[in-house]
């Protein structure tokens, strides 16, 4: 197996116990990833250097290998699925260089943010340009890919859009929440399954299943995340626990716990110490984390969590008993146990 696909496996949880689809999976990342490099080049050095930044940084590459796991339910050797996992990878990049922008960040994925390296506007036009040439490909698989991929983009921007803006007046900040998950998480994953099952000729209730599995699971994998940032060390998770409630990004746990009308000491004190925004002295940072830890509302956000994952596995149903089906629901029983 390549570095790539050990990657992209152990970053998701996947379990490829069948040898001849890790060879397939693995041969559709490595072909996904020559595409990748040949469709950001450009006449002009500047772009060329700036778009392949974040290709050649690496990443999960989770999206092509949702892709390339969907297509081994039909022809997972059809050239287009490949063109299809280089079509997601490239839209998620472009999303990368306006998030960076948008977050003032100055790392991604271990090196120099494009923004941070090169300006802002320099960054903007660069993920514009990979959003180009990601529809350019698109259109290489025909109409339906085209409009497909035109969606997801739409999905995306609404997306970043509601989390920028926040909660409308009146509405549950759970729900605001959960659909900014949907449309800037789940939408691409859930392309990415749909457009692998499609080109890989599976029948349409394989697809539509396909799809939902994938966007479902992509939500519980991110809410997943947000258990992580409180309920690990730095040992398990790779990261310093709390970063999220230092930086005020107001995640699935922390905003049960401000929407508990819990009259307990420990209830009342959490809700303290949270509605007065980022946490960034070290004292309260640890006393909130503390009664995060032990709080109803991260008992709650981890039953939201294993609700996700339960209704990801139910859409593999009409799935047939296969070596993809079953690394499918490995992603379902790792998001489940991670969040233990």
């Amino acid at each position: 197996m390549s570095t790539g696909t050990v990657q992209s496996v152990a970053s998701v949880g996947l379990t490829l116990a069948d040898p001849e689809l890790e060879r397939n999976v693995a041969a559709i990342l490595r072909d996904v990833e020559a595409v990748l490099i040949d469709s950001v080049h450009s006449a002009n050095p500047l772009v060329t250097e700036a778009a392949r930044h974040l290709v050649d940084a690496g990443g999960k590459r989770v999206r092509p290998l949702l892709v390339g796991l969907a297509a081994q339910f039909g022809d997972g050797t059809s050239r287009d699925v490949v063109i299809a996992g280089a079509v997601v990878e490239l839209t998620h990049l472009a999303t990368l260089y306006h998030d960076d922008v948008m977050d003032e960040a100055e790392v991604r994925r271990g090196a120099p943010s494009a923004n941070s390296r090169w300006g802002n506007a320099l960054a903007i036009l660069v993920g514009d340009y990979l959003f180009s040439r990601a529809a350019d490909l698109a259109a290489e698989l025909g109409v339906d890919a085209v409009k497909i991929q035109a969606s997801t983009f739409s999905r995306l921007v609404h997306g970043q859009i509601d989390e920028t803006a926040g909660p409308l007046d009146g509405e549950d900040a759970i729900q605001h929440y959960l659909r900014v998950l949907e449309h800037k998480t789940g939408s691409l994953i859930s392309t990415s399954a749909r457009f692998g099952a499609m080109f890989g000729g599976c029948p349409p209730e394989q697809v539509e299943a396909l799809a939902r599995f994938a966007e479902t699971f992509g939500i519980a994998f991110q809410l997943s995340d947000d258990l992580i940032d409180i309920a690990s060390d730095a040992t398990e998770s790779g990261k310093t626990p709390g970063t999220d409630l230092r930086e005020g990004v107001p995640t699935l746990p922390v905003l049960y716990a401000l929407a508990s009308s819990d009259d307990d000491a420990a209830s009342v004190r959490l809700r303290e110490i949270l509605a007065a925004g980022p946490v960034t002295d070290d004292a309260l940072h640890a006393e909130a984390l503390g009664l995060l830890r032990d709080s109803v509302a991260l008992k709650q956000a981890r039953q939201t969590v294993r609700g996700y994952a339960d209704a990801a596995r139910a859409s593999l149903a009409v799935l047939p008993d296969a070596p993809a089906r079953a690394a499918l629901e490995s992603l379902c029983d790792f998001i489940a146990d991670r969040t233990n």
